[in-house]
């Protein structure tokens, strides 16, 4: 799960390719400037964790502001905890994915926690409570036998 960027003198096609079908997530030619590289650098991590980036996300005019962490619906602020926070995060990051109660302890409490995996149904229930004057705790859809799954808008909503 470490992001590899390439960097290398190599410059003609077939380098690049090889390179990227040997699983690297970017290849960057000699020469290159500082700023370019920590620019890739944060791209890479961007695409690769979303959810530890301080970029804004908002889906169906639900917004949430990691740097600020506050969120808001149409300029209503809504309170969350610290882990319904980061929960919405991760879900506004990865959306549309079914999530495993095992999964999102991983990924929003940390691997190394060691806490009932009903623990997730509680805060998932604390952030559709949250959610739920602003009719937006339906995007958290229940998934039987496999867990949680954030809809965006994207995704047609045709069950409950």
């Amino acid at each position: 799960n470490i992001p590899v960027i390439m960097l290398t003198a190599k410059s003609l096609e077939e380098n690049k390719i090889e390179g990227l079908n040997a699983g690297c997530d970017d290849y960057v030619v000699k020469p290159f400037s500082p700023k370019e590289l920590i620019a890739r650098v944060q791209a890479v991590l961007r695409r690769r964790s979303p959810e530890l980036t301080k970029d804004a996300v908002s889906i169906n005019g639900l917004s949430l502001y990691p740097a600020t962490r506050t969120v808001f619906v149409n300029k209503q602020k809504i309170t969350l905890g610290p882990k319904e926070f980061k929960l919405l995060h991760y879900f506004m990051t990865h959306t549309d994915r079914v999530h495993s109660r095992e999964h999102l302890l991983n990924h929003v409490w940390g691997d190394h926690v060691f806490v009932e995996e009903r623990t997730v149904d509680v805060h998932v229930r604390r952030l559709r409570k949250a959610l739920t004057n602003t009719g937006l705790h339906k995007l958290i859809q229940t998934i039987r036998g496999g867990g949680y799954k954030f809809i965006s808008e994207k995704t047609p909503q045709s069950f409950p």
